[in-house]
C-alpha cells in the first residue's frame, strides 16, 4: 500500500481434509479472506506470496498465474464471496449464470448445461426450478438469492469450497436453512468446506473443526467440542465470552481496544496489548503452538510449564457449562 507492506496473513499451516467442515473465526480485518483469496489466486495486483507452499489436491498452486488457475476453479475449487447476493449479475437470468459457469468449465452443450443447471437450483432447494430458471435475480428473496450463488459455485462439482460470510444479511430461519443446506451438501457429495464467519453459533451447528485467527495468524485450532468446551487462548475466550446469550444477565464482555496495524506487526504475541493475562514475554517473543491434544493446539504463552496457572473467566466456565447442558437436552 502507499503507506508499507501490510502483512495481512503470517505464517498460517491448515490442512482440509476430504469432507471435513473447517471454520475460521476471528474480527473483521485478521485476514481470513485473504487467506481464501490466496488459495483462489484472486488476490488484487498490489498483493503477493512472499513464501510458502499451497497444496490443492495434491497439485503445488503456489506459482501458479491467474490463467493457468481458471482451469482448477470450479472443477477443484470453488468460493462463495462475501455479500453474495451483489455476486449475482442483476441483468441476467439465474439459470443463464449457473449455466455459463458450467460450458467455462466442462465441455458440454448448451442444453446439457441448462439441464445440469435446472438440477443445480433443484439441489439447492430452488422450488419449480424450471420455471425459475429463467428468472432475474430480483424476483428472488435473499434467502434464495443465497441459495443460486451456492448453485453456481457448486455446479462444476468442486472438491472445496470456500464460503466467505456465506450467512451474512440472512435472517436467522434462513441462515438455518443454508447451514442445513450446506451440511446436506456435504453428505450428497463428500465436499470439504472452509466456512468463514463471524457468527459463533452457526460454527457451533456445523463445524467439524475450528481454526481461530487474529493478526494473519492462526492462534488456536482444534475440534468443534476442543474450541467450543476447552478453549486454550485468551483470543478465543474473549470471543466466546462476546457471543450473545438467552440466559446470560452480566453485560455482554467487549474485547478492549483494536486489533494491530499490520504494517507495523507487533514484536511479540499479537493480542498482548489486549490480552489481561499478557506476560512480558508476550511482548518481546510470539509464542509457538502448544499441543493440548492431537487435535488441539494453541499459540500462548500461558500453556508453557513455567506459566503461572491462569484459569478462564468464571463467567465463562458458566457458560461453557449451559452450552454442555442444552447439548445433552437436545
Amino acid at each position: 500500500t502507499p503507506d508499507g507492506e501490510v502483512q495481512a496473513v503470517r505464517n498460517v499451516d491448515l490442512t482440509v481434509k476430504k469432507g471435513e467442515i473447517l471454520c475460521i473465526v476471528g474480527e473483521s480485518g485478521c485476514g481470513k479472506t485473504v487467506m481464501c483469496r490466496s488459495v483462489m489466486k484472486l488476490l488484487p495486483p498490489n498483493a503477493h506470496v512472499k513464501s510458502g507452499e499451497i497444496s490443492l489436491c495434491g497439485e503445488n498452486i503456489t506459482a501458479y498465474k491467474r490463467k493457468k488457475m481458471e482451469k482448477l476453479c470450479g472443477s477443484k475449487v470453488s468460493m462463495v464471496f462475501q455479500d453474495p447476493m451483489l455476486t449475482l449479475n442483476p441483468t441476467i437470468p439465474v439459470g443463464k449464470q449457473i449455466t455459463e459457469a458450467i460450458i467455462k468449465n466442462q465441455k458440454v452443450s448448451r442444453d446439457e448445461a441448462k439441464k445440469r443447471a435446472v438440477e443445480m437450483l433443484k439441489l439447492v432447494g430452488i422450488p419449480d426450478a424450471e420455471q425459475r430458471y429463467g428468472l432475474q435475480p430480483h424476483f428472488f428473496s435473499g434467502g434464495m438469492r443465497q441459495r443460486c450463488v451456492l448453485a453456481i459455485a457448486l455446479a462444476c462439482d468442486p472438491e472445496i469450497l470456500f464460503a466467505d460470510e456465506a450467512t451474512t444479511a440472512l435472517d436467522a430461519t434462513v441462515e438455518a436453512k443454508i447451514l442445513d443446506l450446506l451440511l446436506e451438501l456435504r453428505e450428497k457429495t463428500g465436499i470439504s468446506i472452509v466456512f468463514i464467519s463471524h457468527d459463533l453459533g452457526a460454527v457451533a451447528r456445523i463445524a467439524d473443526r475450528v481454526a481461530v485467527m487474529y493478526a494473519g495468524k492462526i492462534v488456536e485450532v482444534g475440534t468443534a467440542e476442543e474450541i467450543f468446551y476447552s478453549p486454550a487462548h485468551p483470543y478465543t475466550w474473549a470471543l466466546l465470552s462476546s457471543m450473545p446469550d438467552l440466559e446470560t444477565k452480566e453485560r455482554l464482555f467487549s474485547i478492549p481496544g483494536t486489533p494491530p496495524n499490520m504494517i507495523f506487526p507487533p514484536k511479540g504475541d499479537a493480542f498482548a496489548e489486549r490480552n489481561q493475562y499478557a506476560m512480558a514475554v508476550d511482548y518481546e517473543e510470539q509464542p509457538p503452538f502448544f499441543k493440548l491434544s492431537d487435535t488441539h493446539y494453541a499459540a500462548t504463552w500461558l500453556l508453557h510449564p513455567n506459566a503461572p496457572k491462569v484459569e478462564m473467566p468464571e463467567t465463562l466456565k458458566n457458560r461453557i457449562a449451559r452450552m454442555k447442558q442444552k447439548r445433552e437436552e437436545v
